[in-house]
């Protein structure tokens, strides 16, 4: 589908007005007239060992992002930089997780804070191992808001797909997707090469202790019967089966293998943005009638704001 070029230069500084972080007031009511919807990736802060960064989860869904809200005119949040983390990511060293409920009341926030701006089409990315998590978030604050939006949701490796997965299943990688692997090792090289140093990449041999086909790999790409998250005990805790950081063989990663996997990604996130559009132009929302039972008197006043004779989202719930 669409034509992208990659690695690029990181946006997060840059004064190009794509980051809502350095928009001014009067540029984000500009942006909202011509395009309501913002990107908001959300990353993390984990050890990826010697060769990739700490926050690679959060530079692979910004530079994504990018490249889509370069051809798409949409705004992007500022990312999270911390995240939620499966059971047995918890006490490696680098790592720094967040408590669950601390994550769910900030990304119910997070939503709170952007609709109220008027950003009421919502898109949430990530690549780490998270997607237990955000759904469940995205769920409680609906239910305790009930106002007109759209609350997307999208677990990047899932669209990935088998251009993620091994060769054995048709995809390009020598191995299944874990962590800092090959298969993300080369994603980040084909991303951000600057920020990874491939001369220290080390390899892993770490498994599951229940045999091959029961608890699914990386990303829940491969459709077995029990989500990765949905476990705990079938792998050992990191800090001590992999301290370097490493599930599978970093010095395998080559930025050709990930061509076709963030070319997919980006071409659907593109294709999703202009389908947003195309059913809710610019100001328009799902029919509150159809998702709410707040009195249409209330709905106006809250689309309208707390600055144009409306009352703001916090008059319903304060986030928690």
């Amino acid at each position: 589908m669409g034509e992208w070029k990659f690695p690029n230069e990181g946006c997060l500084e840059k004064p190009n007005k794509m980051y809502y972080h350095t928009m001014t007031k009067k540029d984000v009511e500009e942006r909202l007239k011509v395009n309501d919807i913002i990107i908001i990736p959300v990353g993390s802060t984990e050890n990826h060992g010697n060769a990739g960064p700490i926050g690679e989860d959060t530079f692979i869904v910004t530079r994504i992002a990018e490249m889509v809200a370069a051809k798409a005119g949409c705004t992007i949040a500022s990312p999270l930089w911390y995240g939620s983390h499966p059971f047995h990511h918890i006490g490696q060293p680098g790592t720094v997780p967040l408590p669950d409920d601390v994550f769910s009341s900030m990304i119910r926030a997070i939503i709170s804070g952007y609709w109220n701006t008027g950003f009421r089409k919502q898109i949430f990315i990530s690549m780490h191992g998270q997607e237990y998590i955000i759904p469940s978030a995205i769920q409680e604050w609906g239910k305790k808001y009930q106002v007109p939006a759209l609350i997307l949701f999208v677990d990047l490796p899932r669209v990935m797909g088998q251009t993620l997965m091994d060769k054995e299943h048709g995809g390009p990688f020598d191995l299944p997707f874990q962590h800092a692997d090959e298969a993300e090792t080369s994603i980040s090289l084909a991303l951000f090469p600057e920020f990874c140093d491939m001369e220290n990449a080390e390899d892993t041999n770490v498994k599951g202790f229940l045999p091959p086909g029961h608890v699914d790999r990386g990303g829940d790409i491969y459709g077995y019967p029990i989500p990765g998250h949905c476990q705990v005990g079938n792998v050992g805790i990191e800090c001590i089966t992999a301290p370097q950081g490493v599930l599978g063989k970093a010095t395998k990663a080559d930025p050709q293998k990930a061509k076709a996997c963030i070319e997919r990604v980006c071409d659907y996130l593109l294709k999703l943005h202009n389908d947003i559009l195309g059913v809710f132009p610019v100001g328009k929302l799902p029919d509150s009638k159809l998702i709410s039972q707040r009195s249409p008197e209330e709905i106006e006043a809250l689309l309208k704001g707390p600055t144009k004779g409306g009352k703001h989202i916090y008059t319903i719930a304060w986030p928690s």
